[in-house]
C-alpha cells in the first residue's frame, strides 16, 4: 500500500504492533506512546477535525436555474414551492445524473458545482455538515441533497468506484425573524416527505441538525425580539422532530457579542427551551472568543468542562418553561413594542444610516483587512446588506453598544406602564430564559458609556444629526432604569461585582484610546490615504476591542 486512505487502514498495523508487543511481554512499551497514537487515530481519524461547508440558499437556486434552463425545463427559481419539491423529489428518486458533463455555466454557478464535486471526492470522513444560510423553505434543503447526489454520481463515474465516506448531513440555517417563525413548519414539511425521512433514518441515524442564527435576527429586529423568536423557533423545531420520531441537534450560530447571541456559555445553555438539549448541542465560537476561551490548554479544558456540565444538566434536569400563558403573552407584548421601536430608528429613520457612518468607524473597518469576510454581502449602503459583525463591532468601538439594547427600554416601559412590573419580576426570578436575557442586557448597559458616545457625536457627527444621538442616549438611560425595575438591583451589574470591578479597572486604559480614536477618525476622514493614520486607527481598534472583550 502506497498510502493510507482511511483511519481503519492506519489502525490495522498500529494494532498489530500493539498486540505483538503485549504478547511478547513488552506491555510497558505498548501502553506508552503507541497506545497514545492509537487513541489519537481512533478519536481524530486522518483529518483531526471535520470542516463544515456553508453557502447561501440563493446560490443553489442560481445553480439549478442554470441546469433547468440548459435542459429546457424552465427557470427553477420562478416555480412555486410545490413545483420545486415535485421536481427535486423526482430527481432524488431517479438514478441518472442531472447535470450534463457538457454544460457551460457562469463562474458563480461553476464555483457552487465545483464545491459539491470536491465534497464528493472527500466525503463525510473529511467534511461534517453542509450549512445552508438564509434557508427559508423545504426546497432549500432538497436542492442541496440533489446537487450533492448528482456530484457523487459524477465523481463515482470518474473514479470507477463509489465515493469515499457518506453524504454530508444538510443543515438549514434560519436567520431572519421571518424565517425563524417558519422554521418549525419547514422542518415538518421536510419530514413529511417519505424520501427525505427515509434518507435521514438510513444515512444519518435518524438525526436532523438545525442551525439557528443569532446575528441577522438581532440586526433585523433587535436583541430582545431576536431572543424571544429564537426561543419559540427552537421549541417548534423540537416539537416537529418529536412528531416524526427524529432526533434533533440544535446548532447555535453565536458570536462573541451579546448582540450576536454571545455571553457566558453555562448561562446560555441552561436557559434553552426544555427538550432542546437532549445530550447534544453545537455552537460556534468566533473571533477573539476563540483565543479568550481556548488560547491556553488549561482554559480550553475548563471551557469543555463547562460545556459538558451544562449539556448534561440541561438534558437530565431541563430548565423550567414559562410558568403560565400570561408570561408568554407578556413576552409577545415586550417583543412587539421592542421590535417596533428598534426598526423605527434603524430602518425607518432616514437620518440613521448617515448618522451611523459618521458616529462610528464602520466605514473605515472595511479598509483595515481585519475580518474574515467583506463587511457587506452586496455592494449596497443599506443596513440590511451590512454583515452583523461590523454592525456590532462598530457600535462597540464607540462604547454605545446600541444593537444589544435598542428597543428593549420601549418594550419594558410599555408593559410596566400597564401595571405588569410585578409579573416581570416574577418572570425574572423563576424563568431561566427571561433572567439570562435581562442579565445579558444589563451587562451590556454596564459597559456602555454615555459621555464617550457623546464625544464621538460632538466631534464626528454633523450638527443637524446630533439630535438623533441625543435621543438614543436618552433611550439608553430609560432602558437602564426599566432593567433595574425588573431585576430589583440598585445599580447595573449589582449582582456581578467581579464584572463591575473588571470594567472599572479597564476605564483608565479604555477612555484615552477612545479619545485618540475620535481624533484619528477626524483626521483620517480628511486624509483617507494616510497609512500612518490607518495604522494608528487599527491600534486603537484592537485596544478598545481587548478592553470591551465580547465585541465580535
Amino acid at each position: 500500500m502506497d498510502y493510507y486512505e482511511t483511519s481503519d487502514q492506519l489502525l490495522e498495523p498500529l494494532l498489530l504492533c500493539y498486540d505483538s508487543l503485549q504478547s511478547c511481554g513488552s506491555g510497558v512499551l505498548a501502553d506508552g506512546r503507541l497506545a497514545d497514537l492509537i487513541r489519537r487515530v481512533s478519536t481524530f481519524g486522518m483529518v483531526l477535525m471535520k470542516l463544515d461547508l456553508r453557502q447561501e440558499s440563493g446560490r443553489h437556486s442560481e445553480a439549478l436555474d442554470a441546469i433547468t434552463k440548459y435542459l429546457d425545463m424552465g427557470t427553477y427559481s420562478e416555480w412555486d414551492e410545490e413545483q420545486k419539491l415535485d421536481f427535486l423529489i423526482k430527481e432524488l428518486k431517479g438514478k441518472r445524473p442531472l447535470v450534463p458533463p457538457t454544460i457551460e455555466v457562469p463562474p458563480d454557478v461553476k464555483e457552487v458545482l465545483d464545491t459539491f464535486k470536491v465534497a464528493a471526492e472527500l466525503g463525510s470522513d473529511s467534511l461534517g455538515a453542509y450549512v445552508i444560510s438564509m434557508a427559508s423553505n423545504a426546497s432549500d434543503v432538497l436542492a442541496v441533497e440533489l446537487l450533492q447526489k448528482d456530484a457523487r454520481l459524477a465523481v463515482a463515474g470518474e473514479l470507477g468506484r463509489p465515493c469515499p465516506g457518506g453524504t454530508l448531513r444538510v443543515v438549514p440555517l434560519f436567520e431572519t425573524v421571518k424565517d425563524l417563525r417558519e422554521a418549525g413548519s419547514v422542518i415538518r414539511r421536510l419530514l413529511s416527505i417519505d424520501w427525505y425521512r427515509d434518507h435521514v433514518i438510513k444515512n444519518h441515524n435518524g438525526h436532523q441538525e438545525v442551525m439557528v442564527g443569532y446575528s441577522d435576527s438581532g440586526k433585523d429586529a433587535g436583541r430582545f425580539t431576536a431572543a424571544w423568536e429564537l426561543y419559540k423557533a427552537q421549541e417548534d423545531v423540537v416539537a416537529a422532530c418529536n412528531e416524526y420520531g427524529i432526533k434533533i441537534t440544535l446548532f447555535h450560530g453565536r458570536g462573541g457579542s451579546i448582540g450576536r447571541g454571545g455571553g457566558p456559555t453555562y448561562l446560555a445553555i441552561q436557559s434553552q427551551p426544555p427538550g432542546s438539549v437532549m445530550g447534544s448541542l453545537r455552537s460556534t465560537e468566533q473571533g477573539e472568543m476563540v483565543q479568550a476561551k481556548f488560547g491556553l490548554p488549561q482554559m480550553a479544558v475548563r471551557q469543555l468542562e463547562i460545556y459538558t456540565t451544562a449539556v448534561l444538566l440541561a438534558t437530565l434536569r431541563p430548565p423550567q418553561p414559562p410558568r403560565e400563558q400570561k408570561w408568554r403573552n407578556l413576552m409577545d407584548d415586550i417583543s412587539n413594542l421592542s421590535c417596533r421601536s428598534y426598526r423605527s430608528t434603524v430602518y425607518e429613520n432616514p437620518e440613521f444610516l448617515t448618522y451611523f457612518h459618521e458616529a462610528t468607524p464602520q466605514a473605515e473597518l472595511g479598509f483595515l483587512n481585519i475580518g474574515s469576510r467583506p463587511t457587506r454581502r452586496k455592494s449596497s449602503g443599506e443596513i440590511g446588506q451590512l454583515r452583523a459583525i461590523p454592525w456590532i463591532f462598530a457600535w462597540t468601538q464607540t462604547r454605545f453598544v446600541l444593537p444589544a439594547w435598542l428597543g428593549v427600554g420601549a418594550g419594558l416601559k410599555g408593559v410596566c406602564d400597564k401595571g405588569h412590573t410585578e409579573d416581570l419580576r416574577a418572570m425574572y426570578r423563576e424563568w431561566p430564559f427571561f433572567q439570562s436575557t435581562v442579565d445579558l442586557i444589563e451587562m451590556v448597559l454596564g459597559k456602555a458609556d454615555i459621555p464617550i458616545a457623546k464625544h464621538y457625536d460632538d466631534v464626528l457627527v454633523s450638527e443637524s444629526r446630533r439630535g438623533l444621538g441625543a435621543e438614543m442616549r436618552r433611550e439608553l438611560v430609560t432602558t437602564g432604569n426599566y432593567v433595574l425595575q425588573v431585576t430589583g438591583h440598585e445599580k447595573l451589574s449589582a449582582n456581578n461585582r467581579s464584572l463591575r470591578r473588571l470594567i472599572e479597572s479597564r476605564l483608565p486604559y479604555l477612555n484615552p484610546m477612545n479619545i485618540l480614536q475620535v481624533e484619528i477618525l477626524k483626521r483620517l476622514r480628511c486624509d483617507e490615504d494616510n497609512h500612518k493614520l490607518r495604522d494608528a486607527l487599527l491600534i486603537t481598534i484592537n485596544g478598545i476591542a481587548a478592553g470591551m472583550r465580547n465585541t465580535g
